[in-house]
């Protein structure tokens, strides 16, 4: 399984299929990634319920909301520029003497990064 993956922490992705339908063509922001598993974790979208005990006097337990992760295969990138949902590529672009990978759009073709 390989580590590469296109979305990054504060890119907004859009929901394509998943377990829970009611989040199927909403939008969020990435708020966490973890590459290794290949999932991601968007704001407001796949929420679950975690039950928790209250560990300290003082503390609350009960039904904790939080959002849960998706898989990176499940959501598109959604292009700053053109606002549509979109597949990523890459190209490398000159910065004084040395070359820098950037993501472009591959609807519109201008720089994510």
């Amino acid at each position: 399984m390989s580590s590469k993956m296109n979305i990054r922490t504060g890119d907004t992705v859009m929901v394509i299929t998943g377990d829970n339908s009611k989040d199927v063509g909403k939008t969020g922001k990435v708020l966490k990634v973890y590459p290794s598993a290949q999932r991601i974790v968007v704001q407001g979208r796949n929420m679950i319920i975690r039950h928790t005990k209250p560990r300290q006097q003082g503390q609350q337990g009960g039904r904790i909301e939080q959002e849960g992760t998706i898989h990176v295969s499940n959501c598109m990138l959604v292009c700053p520029s053109c606002k549509k949902p979109t597949r990523v590529g890459h190209t490398f672009i000159e910065k004084g003497d040395k070359k820098t990978k950037v993501r472009v759009c591959k609807k519109c073709g201008k720089n994510i990064d």
